[in-house]
């Protein structure tokens, strides 16, 4: 392995540049057309443009492998995300004779594909929670629910990717058929495919996570990763090893993610996912095996840093073909203190403790420094950010080599205090306001607790302290378009930045407080935007495909004119259809499987 060309895009792509040049090796990066301003194209001795935008670019399989041969690079990286758990990817970079730097194709169809992933746990014994075993329709899935009881409650999930897209929890029957088709919608834009699954929801979980290495003979694993802090199914929080996971559930995790690993030969880096439901009545029933990801973690990072093991180096050399016995792991190792990672987001909490995506331009970015302190970041003053991709700026990372939680917690919290971002509003606030509580810092949560306690922590974060002078909301206020409406209307702004996938109203149209008036898509998630009131629309000031930023006016709507005698229909959802946008995707996906 000489030329190792890196299939991603942000932070993990400057993460895995590092490593290649550590390594010795000659390292290209690729960039869609709206994405050549991240630094990850600074980051490679050499940068690739790729035609497209968005995640569409990185998804193109044909174009990406062709981008390779034409660079001369023998190995590709698929980072996380976008093309990491196609087999169909592995195979294409086989056929041309270029090393795919992951698990082989047969682990990627086994793992890539939940359903098929708890079928090889329920053959091996490892404890599952009830879920349908394949592509689940809309009526089976309702029917799912049903046989639940009254009181049930599920998780859709789409069967390919990760990262909380194209996953929706759903307790109210009402609610069904709109949840699923956002995450067909949803997995569809991401993964390039829009099979759904439904598993029980378990309200009141801790998310726990197993890192193992293999090298397709032998497996070893390398500690948890404690997950449970998330919103919206997307991690917040990351911790190593788990600060009140007692040994016994943690030798069973560890057994299971490794009889899992050994079942499929696995080679290079996995992680496998489990729940443990809190209101289990007996402990043996409280495990339970919930998916495998075959690729590198977002959150690697707190891993590293209590073992000191080089997961993206390590990753590299195995694909290359050396074993565990060549990298040194040929046993588990002890963790070394406790590590934290936090996400920092591109979003704001509104009164009611939901986060919105923000954007913008980034005017200033210092990151924290001192001991113990690492942040993986793509940012930069001058940086402006895209809608088109997730919300992730930062990850911060504290570690202490103190054998005590409290003191990667300080650290953390220090950290967050001095990290400065301005120009585009950011999470920091939040998670400080979240480490502060005493509940967090004594690891007393589940996975719901950043949903219930939302509203607290958006009030708390204004209070938050912060080490450093300036001010970052100057920047996005004067990047608003002022957009003027008829005379006696009133203005239904953006609430957040993103891509409109449609306006679903016209002029003239009469609409109802409640009503869908607009479907938004903001870091590869779909957000729905209901009027705020009734009244007649007399101006639509937004068109498909365009980019909107936060505050800029969707619409013009005439309040009270007609619309208050409306009542929002329930309007019936064809699981079937496929948008012409998503139908794109679609076709650009089928000429890659074909390359």
């Amino acid at each position: 392995m000489k030329s190792l060309l890196i299939a991603n895009r942000g932070e993990i792509a400057v993460r895995i540049a590092r490593a290649g040049a550590e390594l010795g090796l000659r390292t290209v990066a690729v960039f869609a057309e709206d994405d050549a301003l991240s630094l990850h194209v600074r980051a490679a001795d050499e940068a690739l443009p790729l035609t497209g935008t968005g995640a569409a670019a990185y998804l193109d399989i044909a174009q990406i492998v062709a981008e390779a041969k034409k660079a001369g690079c023998d190995a590709i990286h698929p980072g996380y995300g976008f093309l990491s758990e196609k087999a169909a990817f592995a195979e294409a970079c086989a056929k041309e004779g270029i090393v795919f730097v992951g698990p082989s194709p047969e682990a990627l169809r086994l793992f890539g594909d939940k359903a098929k992933a708890r079928a090889l746990a329920e053959t091996l014994g490892v404890p599952l929670f009830p879920g349908t075993k394949a592509a689940t329709s809309l009526e089976e899935a309702r029917a799912f629910m049903e046989g639940l009881g009254p009181r049930g409650a599920v998780m859709l999930k789409a069967l390919a990717g990760g990262g909380g897209r194209g996953m929706r929890a759903v307790s109210d029957p009402k609610d069904l058929a709109e949840a699923y088709e956002r995450c067909r919608s949803e997995a569809m834009a991401a993964f390039g495919s829009g099979d759904i699954y439904v598993e029980k929801l378990i309200a009141r979980a801790r998310h726990i996570e197993i890192q193992i290495v293999g090298d397709g003979k032998n497996v070893v694993d390398l500690g948890e990763r404690e997950c449970t802090l998330q919103r919206r199914n997307q991690k917040v929080v990351e911790i190593a090893p788990s600060p009140t996971l007692d040994d016994e559930m943690r030798r069973q995790l560890v057994h299971a993610a490794r009889k899992l690993a050994s079942a499929a030969t696995y080679k290079g880096l996995g992680t496998f996912e489990f729940l443990i439901d809190m209101e289990a009545a007996m402990p043996e029933a409280a495990i339970a095996f919930m998916e495998a990801n075959p690729r590198l973690q977002v959150e690697h990072t707190v891993t590293e840093e209590v073992t000191g093991v080089d997961l993206v180096k390590t990753q590299l050399r195995i694909a290359a073909g050396e074993t565990l016995k060549d990298v040194g792991l040929t046993e588990t190792l002890k963790p070394r203190g406790f590590a934290i990672e936090l996400r920092v987001n591109m979003e704001r909490m509104n009164e009611t403790g939901e986060a919105v995506p923000t954007g913008g331009t980034l005017t200033s970015f210092s990151p924290p420094s001192g001991p113990g302190i690492r942040v993986d970041t793509f940012g930069y003053a001058g940086y402006r950010t895209s809608p088109h991709y997730d919300s992730l700026i930062a990850k911060l990372i504290a570690h202490s080599p103190a054998p005590d939680y409290a003191s990667a917690v300080a650290r953390a919290r220090r950290a967050l205090s001095e990290f400065q971002i301005e120009g585009v509003t950011t999470n920091l606030s939040f998670l400080q306001a979240l480490m502060a509580r005493g509940d967090v810092q004594a690891n007393e949560v589940h996975t719901s607790f950043i949903a219930e306690h939302a509203g607290e922590l958006a009030k708390a974060e204004a209070e938050a302290p912060r080490f450093f002078a300036g001010n970052g909301h100057a920047a996005a206020e004067a990047a608003r378009h002022h957009v003027e409406g008829p005379a006696g209307t009133t203005p239904v702004p953006s609430t957040m930045q993103g891509k409109v996938i449609s306006v679903d109203v016209a002029e003239g149209a009469m609409v109802a407080k409640g009503q869908q008036i607009a479907v938004l898509e903001a870091m590869k998630m779909e957000h729905t935007i209901a009027a705020p009131f009734g009244g007649t629309v007399r101006k639509v000031a937004a068109i498909a495909n365009a980019t909107l930023m936060e505050g800029e006016p969707i619409l013009f709507i005439e309040e009270g004119a007609g619309g208050d005698a409306l009542t929002v229909a329930e309007e019936a959802v064809d699981p079937d259809h496929i948008r012409p946008d998503l139908q794109h995707v679609i076709d650009r996906h089928a000429l890659g499987l074909d390359g």
